[in-house]
């Protein structure tokens, strides 16, 4: 369009304020601001303002005018990139909705205004101004969102075009003097929002608010700042107090829990040191024991193997004689006489058990009491715990041979007669047999030295002299009786889900937890359960009743003597005495419940060379439920 021609009709799509060129129609591109205020991309002024036509009636050029309004203004006038403005647009352009508004690379490429922390320490410059340096900026206007100088501010002061432009001090960042919806000058005050809003925002959103000009809530915030600055002293005087004890508190807790911390590394450095010691103590204990009984063995198999050769020799030198010497076949017969008559080597009493086996049990015990007393501890520090008694230190711990409670169960002070109904016929079962016990039919078991050959079976203990009945018990009462006629005999039961192939120290009945058991070892009975034996000072019996309450998941041992039966212990769990710790009934209370999750079986462990066992004969008028399961 001509300068002559009247003003540019901007499209009906760019509305008054948007960031749209009046001549492409699209977004700005290196805006510039006319004197008049308004924007347009600098290759499109330059473009129109050098068009021909713009002249006087004269015949002389006249001065160029804005597209718009008409407004001429000098002809030479540079006209420069507006960097607010472009900024502003840079700062839009991801939420504009219109993809013209796309900035060109080499707008992103210029240098963007110093942040807000220099904003204080910087002067304003003019936008405007050319040359080598630019002058301080004396006013800013929110409508062409510039900064001009005292000379390139003429023009808002004496043009009528410039009247409704709104002149502010200068300011460095003009956007945020601008509504962020509208991009009008935030001129009043939403009370009801408190917030700052546009002449827009007033007409449309903030139209039923109470909204006042921005100076008359200045006015209205400075009459009240005196209060509020002597609240905020007040309150900073409070919070100083509260954060110097805070600290105090802070530093307490800190120097406090350094202390404790030690404190608990020294005492577990000495726990450390005890352990430490007593295991050097078993470990020498075992050593020494080791040592003595190797000692006394070598010798004797020393002496043993000197005489084996002796007899050996004579033996051969006998052989060795030709028939017709009769002189040197007597006298090679009356010294092997004499060599086979000298007096036997006296056998040496090796003990049938090994002192230190009992080692790994007594570590194994302390290994659980030192486990259950720290869950203890734990349990009472961290309030878990039930109240009760409070174990300090393993001197509190005592082991009473006899169970707990045992007075209660009607069970015990009843006669023969009484369990007799609950009569349950065992069968052994030679497919569990090892391979050193000898079975009598299917009642009787003698351990023996020379090896049998049972078939193969994946039931059959391999190294530990056991066997077990046939019988399965998972309901009801049962009571049944073994006859123990000569050396260590074990009694007991085992879950069915057993392992013959554990080992021996793992395998035996009661030093597992899939097993129980009560054994006669030759001076005393003891019990045996998870590794943990309890010592029962009894005479011995030689008809053991053993009674099963698999419902009520306990298990008692009578010693039986006509129709008299002495209670030698009882499986089931119990509490503690006062003031008393059993590491026995305490792994009985945690684990032999499990037992009664599986079926059961009767269990034999014959221990010593020349044990040998009978299961009992009831009276068979007694017997009313014969394999009755």
């Amino acid at each position: 369009m001509d300068a002559g021609s009247g003003p540019i009709s901007p499209a009906p799509s760019l509305q008054e304020g948007s960031f749209g060129c009046p001549i492409c129609l699209d977004a700005l591109r290196d805006p510039v601001t006319t004197p008049c205020g308004h924007n347009f991309c600098l290759e499109c002024i330059g473009a129109h303002r050098h068009r021909p036509g713009g002249l006087t009636g004269a015949g002389e050029q006249s001065a160029s005018r804005c597209p718009l309004c008409q407004e001429p203004f000098p002809a030479d006038l540079p006209l420069r990139k507006n960097h607010t403005l472009a900024e502003l647009l840079q700062l839009r352009q991801p939420t504009s909705s219109s993809a013209g508004l796309a900035m060109a690379p080499e707008e992103a490429s210029e240098p963007r205004a110093p942040g807000n922390a220099d904003a204080q320490t910087e002067e304003v410059l003019c936008d405007f101004c050319t040359g080598g340096e630019r002058a301080e900026a004396a006013k800013s206007c929110l409508v062409c969102l510039a900064s001009f100088c005292s000379p390139h501010l003429q023009p808002h002061l004496k043009s009528p075009a410039f009247q409704s432009h709104r002149l502010v001090p200068p300011l460095r960042h003009i956007e945020e003097n601008l509504c962020k919806l509208h991009l009008k000058p935030l001129e009043s005050f939403c009370r009801t929002d408190r917030s700052c809003i546009c002449q827009l925002c007033r007409a449309q959103e903030h139209r039923s608010h109470e909204v006042v000009a921005v100076e008359v809530e200045r006015e209205h915030v400075e009459a009240q700042r005196p209060k509020i600055l002597n609240n905020t002293e007040n309150q900073l005087d409070e919070l100083g107090v509260a954060i110097a004890q805070m600290k105090r508190m802070v530093d307490l807790i800190k120097a406090t829990a350094q202390k404790e911390r030690e404190k608990v590394s020294s005492l577990f450095a000495e726990a450390t040191k005890v352990l430490v010691t007593f295991k050097k103590e078993v470990l020498d204990f075992i050593e020494v024991d080791e040592r003595a009984m190797l000692s006394g063995a070598e010798e004797e198999l020393q002496r043993r193997e000197e005489r084996h050769a002796l007899l050996m020799e004579h033996k051969r030198n006998l052989e060795k004689v030709p028939s017709m010497d009769t002189i040197t076949f007597l006298q090679e017969f009356q010294a092997l006489k004499i060599a086979a008559e000298e007096k036997k080597i006296a056998c040496t009493n090796f003990p049938r058990e090994l002192s230190f086996i009992k080692s790994s049990q007594a570590v194994f015990a302390v290994k659980e009491l030192l486990g259950n007393i720290c869950k203890n501890q734990w349990d009472q520090l961290s309030g878990k715990g039930e109240n009760g008694p409070f174990l300090h230190g393993m001197s509190e711990v005592t082991v009473e041979p006899q169970v707990s409670e045992r007075s209660i169960n009607p069970a015990c002070l009843e006669s023969r007669y009484y369990f007799l109904k609950f009569a349950f016929i065992i069968d052994l079962d030679s497919d569990t047999a090892d391979k050193f016990i000898q079975l009598f039919g299917t009642k009787g078991a003698k351990r023996v030295l020379s090896p049998i050959a049972y078939p193969e079976s994946s039931t059959r203990f391999i190294n530990c002299e056991q066997v077990l009945g046939e019988n399965l018990m998972n309901r009801g009462n049962y009571y049944w009786e073994v006859e123990i006629i000569d050396g260590w005999v074990s009694i007991g039961v085992i879950t069915e889900n057993f392992n013959p192939q554990e080992s021996y120290d793992r395998g035996r009945l009661g030093r597992n937890e899939t097993s129980c058991c009560l054994q006669w070892n030759g001076q005393n009975y003891v019990a045996w359960f998870g590794g943990f034996d309890c010592v029962i000072q009894q005479p011995f019996f030689h008809t053991i009743g053993v009674y099963l309450e698999y419902s009520e998941k306990v298990l008692t041992f009578y010693g039986v003597k006509d129709s008299k039966m002495t209670c030698l212990q009882q499986f089931k769990v119990a509490r503690f005495k006062k003031g008393h710790f059993d590491p026995f009934q305490n792994k009985i209370n945690h684990q032999f419940p499990a037992l009664f999750v599986h079926n059961l079986k009767p269990a034999f462990f014959l221990e010593s060379v020349d044990a040998h066992m009978q299961l009992g004969p009831l009276k068979k008028d007694c017997v009313s439920v014969l394999k009755r399961r």
